[in-house]
C-alpha cells in the first residue's frame, strides 16, 4: 500500500543498477551465453521502525540477433512499525489499528502502528532491434499486495546518432493500481472517532514520460541527461495516516482527523549521471532535481568510486545526499476550532528532510562469467525536530524524530 511507498524507493534505487542500465553505459560486458541472471537479497532495517526483506531475480534471454527477453521477480516481505501521522504529546495516546485492535503510544514518543505485509511483483521485458540504429523496449508489470495492485506497461525507443556515440531516447509509461483499504477508506479530514469508510476499492493512474541523451564524450568519458514528468490522478491519500488536532494554547492532543490530499499530482525531474574511467578505476557521479505541483522540490546527488583490486575484485564507497522541502499542506498538527484547510498531511515523508546515505560495496569475480557482491550502507534522516510554529506542550516533544536505517544486500550474476 502507499504507506510504503519510500521504502519502495529506497528499494528500487537500491536494486536498480543491479538489472537495468542505461543506454550505451555498459562499456565492455563480455558476452558469454544465451541466459543471464542476476538474483540478490536486500535487507533494509530501520532501528526500531520497519523491516523489509527483498529477494529478487531477473533473468535475460537473447532470443535472436541482439534481441533479447528478459522477467524480473521481486518479493518483499515487510514488517515493523511505522508513524501514524500524530504527534508525541506529554500524555499516553491509544489508537484503533485498521483491524480493531488497540495499542498505545507512551507519552513523549512518534505513536507508531505496527503492521505486516507482503508484496510480490512480477515484470517483463522485450529488448528487439527496429533498425540499425534503432531500438525498442517494451515492458509490463503487475505487483500486488494486501491492499494494493498495480498493472503497468512501458515502451521506449532508443536511437544511436553521431557514428554511435549519441543515444537518443524516448519512453511512455503507464500504471494503473487499485487501493483497497483494510475497513476500507475513510473521509478525508473527518474525525477518526465518528470517520465512516467506504467499502469500494479506489483507483490511481500514473502516466510517466521520459526524454534523454547519452553521450559518449571520449574513451573515457559517458554523460546521460534526461527530463521526466510524471502525471497521477485518483486516490492518492495514505488511508492509514491521520493529523492530531491540538489546543490553540495548550498545544495538548484533544482529537485526530485523517489526513486528506490532493487527487492530483504533477512531477518534473532533471537527471544528470557522468560515468568517468581512470586508468584503472572508476567515477560515477549524478544529481537530480525533482520539483512538482505540491510543493515538493528536492535535490539528489550521488557519488560512488569503483576501486579495482588483484585478482577480479574491487570495493565501491558510496555517498548519497538528499534534501527535500515540505508539501504546501503539511502540517504536523492542526488547531482546534480553526477552519479546516482543503488538504492536510503529518506524514514527515511529506516534511522538509534531508537524508545522508553512506556505504562501501565489495565485489569479485570468480570466473569471466559470474560475479559476486556484497554491500552494506547506512542511511540517516533528519528533518525540524522542534519547528517553530510549535504550541505549549509541542515545544517540549521531538516533532520529527531523526529515523536510521541499515541497508545490506548480496548479489549474484551469472552468464550461462
Amino acid at each position: 500500500m502507499k504507506r510504503h511507498q519510500p521504502i519502495r524507493g529506497a528499494l528500487a534505487a537500491a536494486t536498480c543498477a543491479l538489472v537495468s542500465a542505461a543506454p550505451g553505459m555498459a562499456w565492455a560486458v563480455e558476452a558469454g551465453g544465451d541466459w543471464n541472471v542476476d538474483s540478490a537479497l536486500l535487507v533494509y532495517s530501520e532501528i526500531d521502525r520497519v523491516t523489509v526483506v527483498e529477494p529478487l531475480v531477473n533473468m535475460k534471454k537473447q532470443i535472436g540477433e541482439d534481441e533479447y527477453l528478459s522477467g524480473k521477480l521481486v518479493l518483499d516481505a515487510m514488517t515493523g512499525a511505522s508513524p501514524n501521522g500524530a504527534t508525541a504529546t506529554n500524555r499516553p495516546q491509544t489508537f484503533t489499528s485498521p483491524s480493531g485492535n488497540l495499542y498505545t503510544a507512551p507519552a513523549g514518543e512518534t505513536p507508531l502502528r505496527d503492521f505486516r505485509d507482503q508484496r510480490v511483483a512480477v515484470s517483463g521485458e522485450w529488448d528487439k532491434p527496429l533498425d540499425r540504429m534503432l531500438r525498442g523496449l517494451f515492458g509490463a508489470s503487475l505487483s500486488g499486495e494486501t491492499d494494493y495492485t498495480s498493472v503497468g506497461a512501458s515502451a521506449q525507443l532508443n536511437w544511436d546518432v553521431n557514428d554511435r556515440l549519441t543515444t537518443l531516447s524516448a519512453g511512455l509509461a503507464y500504471y494503473a493500481d487499485t487501493v483497497n483499504p483494510e475497513s476500507g477508506a475513510p473521509v478525508g479530514l473527518a474525525t477518526v472517532a465518528t470517520a465512516t469508510t467506504g467499502g469500494n476499492a479506489l483507483s490511481k493512474d500514473t502516466a510517466d514520460l521520459l526524454l534523454g541523451v547519452t553521450q559518449v564524450v571520449n574513451r573515457r568519458t559517458l554523460t546521460q541527461l534526461n527530463y521526466s514528468h510524471s502525471a497521477a490522478s485518483g486516490y492518492l491519500t495514505d488511508p492509514y495516516k491521520i493529523v492530531s488536532i491540538v489546543d490553540g494554547t495548550t498545544g495538548e492532543t484533544v482529537d485526530y482527523r485523517y489526513e486528506k490530499r490532493p487527487d492530483s499530482r504533477a512531477r518534473d525531474a532533471v537527471f544528470w549521471k557522468l560515468v568517468y574511467r581512470l586508468p584503472e578505476d572508476v567515477i560515477h557521479l549524478s544529481y537530480r532535481y525533482l520539483w512538482d505541483d505540491w510543493g515538493v522540490a528536492s535535490h539528489t546527488a550521488d557519488i560512488k568510486y569503483r576501486y579495482e583490486l588483484d585478482g577480479g575484485a574491487y570495493v565501491q564507497p558510496h555517498l548519497r545526499y538528499y534534501a527535500q522541502t515540505a508539501a504546501d499542506f503539511y502540517r504536523h498538527s492542526l488547531i482546534n476550532g480553526a477552519a479546516l484547510p482543503e488538504h492536510a498531511s503529518a506524514d514527515y515523508r511529506l516534511g522538509d528532510l534531508t537524508t545522508i546515505t553512506a556505504g562501501l560495496k565489495y565485489g569479485w569475480s570468480p570466473t569471466k562469467r559470474a560475479n559476486w557482491s556484497a554491500r552494506v550502507e547506512y542511511m540517516l534522516q533528519s528533518g525540524e525536530s522542534h519547528p517553530s510554529d510549535a504550541i505549549g506542550v509541542q515545544k517540549d516533544q521531538n516533532l520529527f524524530p531523526d529515523v536510521a536505517a541499515w541497508i545490506l544486500q548480496v548479489s549474484y550474476s551469472a552468464q550461462f
